[in-house]
């Protein structure tokens, strides 16, 4: 079973824990990885393309030359399709690309990831973070005191007195925070590491176990 040093906001080693071995230790199924990421970038997307038919496109209400005589081929609008200025044939229209996967798809997608981060060492776990009043120059400090990359996600619990600690992150680029039930595939492969506090362990191993 994978262990972990739990490490103070000061980056001292203040003892050792061990992970769930059903969560964080198995072997990563990586069309699971890829099937949640697809499906999660597919959800984002605004869907809100359009364009008009030959019903929508202002003009064309009269027939530019009568049916017969012409010598020239029948017309029924200067807004159909063929002319230019005319309606588009199957254009794109608004439409929602969100889709689901099946539950045991995403948990699977979500402890594959998880365990290739320990497994890439990866992922650390702070005993909290405890801040007195918003300061992005403290959690800098606290950065550098456990190492913490760029594109670093850190991991509460919805249970811990955060409110300090998130408004002094925000400020900082490519850092993000999120609450235990809030962590996703995508956003935890994005990032360079995960930082969780011990809280949060707990709730993601309920949750996942």
């Amino acid at each position: 079973m994978p262990k972990m040093v739990v490490l103070s906001q000061t980056g001292q080693e203040l003892h050792e824990i061990t992970l769930a071995d059903s969560v964080f230790g198995i072997e990563p199924n990586q069309q699971c990885i890829f099937d949640a990421i697809v499906m999660q970038r597919a959800s984002t997307r605004q869907g809100t393309h359009d364009t008009k038919t030959r019903t929508e496109v202002r003009g064309g209400g009269r027939k530019p030359w009568r049916q017969k005589g012409t010598g020239r081929a029948r017309q029924g609008s200067i807004r159909a399709t063929q002319w230019r200025g005319g309606g588009i044939v199957f254009g794109p229209t608004p439409r929602s690309y969100s889709y689901k996967l099946n539950k045991k798809v995403r948990r699977l997608a979500l402890k594959s990831v998880l365990s290739e981060k320990v497994a890439e060492n990866a992922m650390s776990v702070v005993d909290k973070f405890e801040l007195e009043a918003p300061k992005t120059k403290a959690f800098n400090e606290i950065i550098a005191n456990i190492n913490a990359p760029k594109k670093t996600l850190f991991v509460v619990s919805e249970g811990e007195d955060f409110e300090n600690a998130f408004l002094s992150m925000r400020n900082i680029p490519t850092m993000m925070m999120l609450t235990a039930d809030g962590i996703n595939v995508y956003d935890i492969v994005n990032a360079n590491k995960i930082v969780f506090t011990e809280a949060a362990v707990k709730d993601v191993e309920e949750a996942l176990a």
